[in-house]
């Protein structure tokens, strides 16, 4: 595509471009956009952010050289930004290899995010790790590499994160017809014989349904936000318990060293 002529890139930083979008597409664990991106090549070069159609030329010419060397993946754009994905021809082979763990059953963290997704859903990744009270970051992953979930959209809360919900190979794979076949929470429980799937946790996840219930389309806007709130508010609560006991702690001990000194 033709440039005006005071907007062409040396080669040198044509290049530089290039690299620094294949790097921050690959360490990127969701789909990157063109506007992220440029931010991040401004801040760290503290140059003029490229534009949108530099970027996308960029990944042009990364698929290219991926095509020539005859490598197995590509860069392709989905959910409003670049992703890293393996060529269809080579699908076979990724089946192949994850079917096997499937076979055998989930790990308890994939058991625990594909409920929080499944009653969830759609759901955001702060959501999920709120309410599992861990990362789920490796767990989202990994399942939708098995295709039991997918983006579904992004929500309208701060910063608008990625949906998730499950697919149609979710309900082959667990034999349901539809997600009202989904077991009840107490079964849920039972299954995962968690301690840390408490009742508390339970409610969170039933919040989905009596939504629906009530005749609502789904969670609203801003629920990322509370979540994240509320998470906020109980890491708040507990440094400055912590640092309560510790000031008793350091009372104390000033207490003692004053006793020594007056005997």
């Amino acid at each position: 595509r033709p440039r005006p002529q005071g907007n062409e890139r040396a080669p040198e930083e044509e290049q530089r471009l290039t690299r620094a979008v294949e790097a921050l597409i690959f360490a990127a664990d969701e789909p990157l956009g063109a506007g992220r991106i440029a931010d991040v090549f401004a801040e760290v070069t503290g140059r003029s952010a490229p534009e949108a159609d530099d970027i996308s030329e960029a990944v042009e010419r990364i698929n290219a050289a991926y095509v020539e060397d005859g490598r197995p993946f590509r860069i392709e754009e989905w959910a409003g930004g670049f992703q890293l994905a393996t060529h269809e021809e080579w699908a076979p082979f990724i089946k192949t290899l994850l079917a096997g763990p499937r076979q055998q059953s989930l790990s308890r963290s994939l058991s625990e995010t594909l409920a929080v997704v499944a009653y969830r859903q759609p759901v955001t990744r702060p959501e999920v790790d709120f309410i599992r009270g861990v990362s789920a970051d490796y767990a989202l992953r990994k399942l939708m590499e098995l295709e039991l979930i997918d983006v579904q959209g992004r929500s309208d809360s701060l910063g608008r994160p990625l949906l998730y919900g499950t697919t149609e190979h979710f309900l082959e794979e667990f034999g349901l017809a539809d997600l009202d076949d989904l077991p009840s929470l107490r079964e849920v429980e039972e299954l995962l014989d968690d301690p840390n799937f408490n009742e508390e946790r339970a409610k969170l996840l039933q919040l989905r349904r009596e939504d629906e219930a009530g005749g609502a389309n789904g969670p609203s806007a801003g629920n990322g936000e509370s979540l994240d709130a509320e998470a906020s508010a109980r890491e708040a609560a507990s440094a400055q318990s912590t640092t309560g006991e510790e000031a008793g702690q350091d009372e104390a001990e000033h207490d003692k060293k004053n006793a020594s000194t007056e005997s």
